[in-house]
């Protein structure tokens, strides 16, 4: 007799979409995972990845809406914004070496007062990706301040309980790129990076070219065809959002609810199996 299904425990994480302005309408950074991930090989991702047991309680230097704001907005327990925004900002320096910080001696959150040229702390983002150096030792040792006022909440997923593999409590923060700085993409974990339009990543999922999990999907296709300044200004609405994950015949099928038109792209582009 099967034993029934118990789910994994969904661990916190915190994913950021840079976007920027350019020719032809909102440019969005991407990152292909590396074909040799043991999670979600080929997939097209933000930066970001799972809470730090060092970004919980950090005492860390900050600038911009506090802690409860953020918590009010996501709707978590104070504790918890910290440590998603502090993992937000990590994990988007760690990946993409875009920096949401300033230095601690300015006075405000002007433009004035955010890191112009982040690629001078690149010893520091290799220590901070290898766990040998905490964010918050990192920002108190360069004299610096995280910059919460530069991100803005965007969705809140959770991974099916049917996946038996891992499971993530992922929230979905968006930032424009600051002036000055450049986004990389240069990290273990993807072998492709780079800027596209939202509509364009679409496109390619729709003819096979690329592969977009349903979360993905939906965060570009709530971004195309916006301006940087549209996108910022939103206030969203965050509502915890779990998708199903259902046996049919050989395949399991993510049911949520823009799910048919999702399907419609996939089977347009191909088979797509999951787990993949």
């Amino acid at each position: 007799m099967n034993e029934p299904h118990v789910p994994l425990p969904a661990r916190p994480a915190a994913t950021v979409m840079l976007v920027r302005d350019a020719p032809g309408g909102l440019n969005i950074f991407l990152m292909r995972r590396h074909s040799a991930m043991e999670f979600a090989p080929g997939v097209i991702v933000f930066p970001g990845g799972g809470v730090d047991d060092r970004d919980r309680n950090a005492d860390i230097a900050w600038a911009g809406p506090p802690p409860d704001w953020w918590a009010q907005r996501f709707g978590i327990e104070t504790d918890l914004a910290i440590a998603l925004v502090c993992s937000a900002a990590r994990e988007t320096f760690e990946e993409s070496g875009v920096l949401f910080a300033g230095p601690a001696d300015q006075d405000g959150t002007g433009p004035d007062s955010i890191v112009g040229d982040a690629s001078v702390y690149r010893e520091s983002r290799h220590a901070l990706a290898d766990r040998t150096l905490s964010f918050a030792d990192f920002l108190r040792r360069e004299k610096l301040v995280l910059r919460s006022d530069l991100l803005r909440p965007w969705a809140n997923w959770v991974t099916p309980e049917a996946e038996r593999t891992r499971r993530y409590d992922t929230y979905f923060f968006v930032a424009a790129l600051p002036e000055g700085q450049r986004a990389d993409g240069e990290n273990t974990e993807s072998d492709l990076s780079g800027w596209a339009l939202p509509q364009d990543a679409i496109a390619d999922f729709e003819a096979g070219r690329n592969v977009l999990l349903p979360p993905t999907w939906t965060q570009l296709d709530s971004l195309a065809g916006r301006s940087v300044a549209e996108v910022l200004a939103v206030e969203r609405q965050i509502v915890p959002i779990q998708p199903l994950l259902e046996k049919r015949g050989d395949n399991w099928v993510f049911e949520f609810f823009d799910s048919d038109r999702y399907h419609r792209a996939r089977e347009a582009g191909g088979s797509m199996k999951w787990p993949l």
